[in-house]
């Protein structure tokens, strides 16, 4: 894939210099990036110790108490950015404003916080064919793609779909978004054996990430991890 990513990296330089950006966040140009340099340096990133699993923060970085007592079908969660200012809000700018250039930025800021991707393959997680229908594109997919090239790492988009179009998570309580959530997805693909990472913008309760790795295990995945963009936190 190397030679993709050089390609990439070349049409996305010359189209900046033909098409010079305007930060996302705070107007002013920006250059190659959608974000100006004054404005990454602000952004805030999750630090300090989390929990391994769901990067959640703990006192001491162990697996939280949540965790412990009702252990995911996923092994671990890596997220650069907590899910606030100004992040949500480029978050939001790709989701809703089909701003898709955003998703390289959180892509490179997801590679930049990967210390060691040993993983087989790259699986985004799967919109419903109605979701896709009204967006025109997977979010989670645009971020995927040059994750995987940059990472060198194979992506399977087409090896899972959402069968199921429930309720918008973020508008169900708590406790509903597992029911809302349940036999939603289909793997179409063997994974037996093989350590996965599931890429989407955001992990809100985990609910969903963790449904769709309860998928990918029934289909013989040995580890899933979740790579996401932002990471909600509690409070």
């Amino acid at each position: 894939m190397g030679g993709g990513l050089s390609i990439y990296r070349t049409t996305i330089q010359a189209l900046a210099r033909l098409l010079p950006q305007n930060c996302f966040v705070c107007g002013q140009q920006s250059g190659v990036s959608q974000v100006c340099p004054d404005c990454a340096a602000a952004v805030p990133y999750l630090t300090g110790p989390l929990c391994p699993v769901c990067a959640l923060p703990t006192p001491d970085g162990s697996i939280c108490g949540a965790c412990q007592n009702a252990p995911p079908h996923y092994d671990a969660t890596s997220a650069p950015f907590p899910y606030a200012f100004p992040v949500a809000h480029l978050i939001q700018g790709l989701k809703y404003r089909h701003r898709l250039p955003l998703a390289g930025w959180l892509a490179n800021a997801l590679a930049l916080c990967m210390t060691s991707p040993r993983v087989d393959c790259i699986l985004p997680l799967p919109l419903s064919a109605q979701r896709m229908k009204e967006r025109g594109f997977n979010q989670a997919q645009e971020i995927a793609r040059p994750l995987a090239l940059r990472l060198d790492v194979p992506l399977m988009s087409d090896a899972c779909i959402r069968v199921l179009n429930g309720a918008p998570q973020a508008s169900l309580p708590w406790k509903a978004r597992q029911a809302n959530i349940r036999n939603a997805f289909e793997c179409r693909i063997d994974l037996t054996g093989k350590s996965v990472a599931v890429v989407d913008d955001v992990m809100t309760t985990g609910a969903t990430l963790n449904e769709f790795a309860r998928t990918l295990k029934l289909h013989g995945a040995r580890r899933v991890e979740n790579w996401v963009a932002a990471r909600t936190l509690p409070g």
